[in-house]
């Protein structure tokens, strides 16, 4: 009888400790926060400004034929008309971006940066697992995955190209933190001669990533759920203000479901470091000490811009999902006001 009793209750105590086990798996996978977003999880973009100050000789065109001293939306998205191959994808208000990733590889068959966008999902073992399918811009798309355009820089010398203090991204309405995680870059497409044909300038395209500058507006802060993630996914401390750049491991190859490639792995098949070249705090860049972009040569400069929320970023999380962004740029050929 004692013997009995003696296996029920060993038999009941495995049972308790396997329903504490369920229990404790639970929570952690609920309370687990993790870069990129859960299924249906978006980010508005509400504003999206691009201003070029003119001066030194500094001039700016969406075609390679019209000059202008101020770029606006309605010129990005009515390329098409002058400039017939433009591929300029600039998501409207009824729209949303998803995050990214990418490590700047370029497609040289396009001129375009191979962006990832990622997906989480729990295996069998309930960990997760991130896949990726490459996102490509469409010409004349009003929807998509991120924000891409092509601008065209003429200059009389060759010439350093700078951000003002007039150039962020910022939240709009309340801040969920997904400004954070925001990104623009500069990829440089080629240069011709001043007085070439715009046809020549609107057909040329990189080859590599050569001379690609990578913009991480706000490196410096982070929210509260941000700070936790870099630590508990990938082992990185930070602090929620005046923190220090950080590297992080962006998408270079699409990965497929059956791969079973954890959210925090590090494959060089599929993952390759970053580190931004260009940072500002999220104070934004001083009036006294503009950022350096890029440098252009004398002629007429192809470029083609970017901006996106970096899926690998630590501050792009579930809390962050569902915020409001506004992109801004303004260049200057003056280092400082």
């Amino acid at each position: 009888m004692d013997r009995r009793n003696s296996k029920e209750k060993k038999r009941n105590k495995k049972i308790f400790l396997a329903i504490l086990m369920i229990l404790f798996t639970g929570v952690v996978l609920t309370a687990s926060t993790y870069a990129w977003f859960t299924a249906n999880k978006t980010v508005t973009v509400e504003q999206i400004d691009v201003n070029v100050a003119a001066s030194n000789g500094l001039q700016v065109s969406v075609d390679a034929t019209n000059w202008k001293t101020v770029i606006t939306n309605d010129d990005i998205n009515g390329a098409g008309t002058t400039y017939p191959t433009a591929v300029n994808q600039l998501p409207s208000l009824a729209n949303s971006i998803v995050p990214v990733s990418t490590v700047g590889e370029v497609d040289p068959d396009t001129g375009f940066m191979k962006m990832f966008q990622g997906e989480i999902s729990s295996n069998a073992s309930g960990n997760y697992i991130l896949t990726a399918t490459q996102s490509t811009e469409t010409h004349g798309s009003t929807s998509g995955s991120f924000i891409a355009f092509d601008l065209f820089f003429q200059v009389t010398e060759p010439t350093a190209i700078y951000l003002t203090s007039n150039s962020n991204v910022t939240a709009l309405n309340t801040s969920t933190g997904i400004e954070n995680a925001a990104r623009v870059a500069f990829l440089p497409q080629g240069n011709v001669s001043a007085g070439t044909p715009a046809a020549t300038a609107q057909a040329l395209k990189a080859a590599d990533n050569t001379g690609l500058q990578i913009w991480e507006p706000n490196y410096d802060v982070h929210t509260a759920a941000a700070v936790s993630n870099a630590y508990d996914n990938y082992q990185i401390n930070t602090t929620q203000t005046g923190g220090t750049l950080l590297s992080y491991v962006g998408v270079k190859a699409p990965i497929e479901a059956g791969a079973e490639i954890p959210l925090n792995s590090k494959d060089t098949t599929y993952f390759a470091d970053v580190t931004p070249t260009i940072t500002s705090v999220a104070a934004g860049i001083p009036s006294t000490a503009y950022a350096k972009a890029f440098d252009l040569q004398a002629g007429i400069t192809k470029m083609r811009i970017y901006m996106w929320v970096e899926g690998q970023d630590v501050d792009c999380e579930n809390n962050a999902s569902g915020g409001s962004l506004s992109y801004n740029l303004q260049f200057s050929s003056l280092e400082q006001a």
